[in-house]
Formats: structure tokens, C-alpha cells, sequence
């Protein structure tokens, strides 16, 4: 069928999540809890140690609105998750009607696109403090930096509407059963019943938008870091300014690492029950990742956190 009708559109979907595994469910739950319980509070405590320096540089700045996205990305599927896994057995899953599904699928591409974005608005921050160190209070401005955090959040929403727009006006008349706990593209694209590639080009083109083009802004930006560091003579000041990338050059490792493989492949190669799983590491895990590295590596934020906690000694710089 070439066009989605009124026949094709289901009323719902059902989220299987992980009711197959009856025995395994009450201990994932309580991983999943725990997990989350930490990821929402070290985030929280990254937006509440920033918000209480009162001199803020630009990339603690990047890392508040960065830790902000953490938050509501969390936020998005695990609650859900963690509701379905409490609840007794629904058959073969949890019932979401048409528009939540959209609404959550809209919603975690946007806040995983302005994530993108924000990412590689961070690497231009730090090629402009290691390349440019005395021009660098000039240049990377408040003012810059509320604009391109507003970039990245209205590109990521951009984005998303497309994407969202383009997937449910695909035809549904098959199983109405997604084999996962949230409304991931994969999923429903899996659930689809197309039979043309062209029908996947609206993926494509948010996987070249939010993943291509950021990321070639990243590697031009360390590009140019690389080239200044080799022209540092001494072996002090390229160590210090090599450790002032290394939080970041992580999270985005972590971030284009998992997005990559999950999203930029064809149809033909999804396995729904692996996608599954390693969907519930980059929901759950990475987003704990993030204010871990940022906080062990980056001597503002440890010192911001000792102040909140009322901690002294090594945090303070």
C-alpha cells in the first residue's frame, strides 16, 4: 500500500517492554528505579551547583542546559517504564494510544537532537579556548551562548516534528505490538508495513541533520585543536588543555556511539529484541554517565558541588 488510509492508522499500539521475562521483572524494576533515582539526582545536583557559581564561564553554561536535556530525556521513557514493570501481567503489553506514542517518540528525538547540537556547540567552545585563549572572553559571550543554546533546542524540535510527521503517516496494518518499552523510529519503522526503501529517507535525513552534520563541526573544531596543541612547546600546557576536552570528547563518544548504531542502518538489520536491549542501556546508563565524567573531570563543577553539599578539601580550586 503506497499511502496510509483510515484502515491503516491504528487507534494504539502495545508496548511489550519486558513481559515476556514475568520472573525477571520485579529485580529490573528495582535496577531501573535505582539507576534512575541516581541519574536524576546527579543531574539535578550538576543544574543546582552551576546555578550557585556566581560567576558562570560558557561551558558550564553548556554543561547546565546539557545536564537539563539529560533530565527530561530520562524523564520521557523511564517513568513509564518503570510504571509497566510495577503493574501485573497486560497480556502482551501495555497499551499507548496513536498520539502518545507520537508525542513520545517526537519528544525523544528532539531532546536527543538538541543534545547533538549542544555537543558540538561545546567543541567550538573549546576550540576557541584552546586556539584563541585571548580572544576567547570576547568571542564566546553570554549572548552567544544563550543563542546557540536556543539553536540547539529549536533544531532538535525541527527536526523531530519532521521525522515524527513522516513515520506516523507510514501504514500500520499489521501487528499492532512493539517489540520495546518506549516508541523508538526503529520500532515503528520495523512495525511498518513498507516495502521501499524510500520509505526510510525521512530517517536518513535526520541521521545526516543530527548526527552527520554536528559531528563534522566536532572533528573540524578538534581538528584545529590537535594542529594548535602540536605547536605548544611545552608539555605542561598541552596536557592541561588536551584534559580540558577529555569529559567532553567522552560524552560524545558515548552519545554519537550509540545513536550511530542504533539509528544509522537499514530496516532489513533491525533485531528487535537486541535493539531492545541496548535501548535500555543508552536510557538508563548513559544518562548516568554523563554528569560522572563531567564532575570527576571538570575542577569547576567539583568545586560547585562540594559548596552545595557543604564538602571541603579536594573539590576546592
Amino acid at each position: 500500500m503506497d499511502s496510509p488510509s483510515n484502515s491503516t492508522i491504528p487507534c494504539g499500539f502495545l508496548l511489550q517492554g519486558f513481559f515476556e521475562f514475568p520472573q525477571l521483572r520485579p529485580l529490573l524494576f528495582l535496577v531501573l528505579l535505582a539507576v534512575h533515582l541516581a541519574t536524576l539526582s546527579g543531574n539535578l545536583l550538576i543544574l543546582v551547583a552551576v546555578v550557585s557559581v556566581p560567576s558562570r564561564p560558557p561551558m558550564l553554561l553548556f554543561l547546565c542546559q546539557l545536564s537539563a536535556i539529560e533530565l527530561c530525556y530520562t524523564l520521557v521513557v523511564v517513568p513509564r517504564s518503570l510504571a509497566d514493570l510495577s503493574m501485573p501481567g497486560h497480556g502482551r503489553g501495555s497499551p499507548i494510544s496513536f498520539l502518545g506514542c507520537a508525542v513520545q517518540m517526537q519528544m525523544f528525538v528532539a531532546l536527543g537532537g538538541a543534545e547533538c547540537f549542544l555537543l558540538a556547540a561545546m567543541a567550538y567552545d573549546r576550540y576557541v579556548a584552546i586556539c584563541h585563549p585571548l580572544r576567547y572572553a570576547s568571542i564566546v559571550t553570554p549572548g552567544l551562548c544563550a543563542r546557540l543554546a536556543l539553536a540547539c533546542c529549536l533544531g532538535g524540535l525541527a527536526v523531530s516534528v519532521g521525522l515524527t510527521v513522516a513515520v506516523f503517516h507510514l501504514p500500520f496494518c499489521g501487528s499492532c505490538l512493539l517489540v520495546h518499552f518506549f516508541c523508538d523510529i526503529t520500532a515503528l519503522l520495523h512495525l511498518a508495513c513498507t516495502r521501499s526503501y524510500v520509505d526510510e529517507l525521512p530517517l536518513l535525513g535526520a541521521c545526516l541533520v543530527l548526527l552527520l552534520l554536528p559531528s563534522m563541526l566536532i572533528l573540524t573544531s578538534y581538528g584545529a585543536i590537535a594542529s594548535a596543541l602540536r605547536r605548544l612547546h611545552g608539555g605542561g600546557g598541552r596536557r592541561k588543555a588536551a584534559s580540558t576536552c577529555a569529559s567532553h570528547l567522552a560524552v560524545t563518544f558515548l552519545h554519537y556511539g550509540c545513536a550511530t548504531f542504533m539509528y544509522v542502518r537499514p530496516k532489513s538489520s533491525y533485531s528487535p529484541r537486541l535493539d531492545r536491549t541496548l535501548a535500555l542501556v543508552y536510557t538508563n546508563i548513559t544518562p548516568l554517565l554523563y554528569p560522572l565524567i563531567y564532575s570527576l573531570r571538570n575542577r569547576e563543577i567539583t568545586s560547585a558541588i562540594h559548596r552545595v553539599l557543604g564538602l571541603r578539601g579536594s573539590g576546592s580550586v
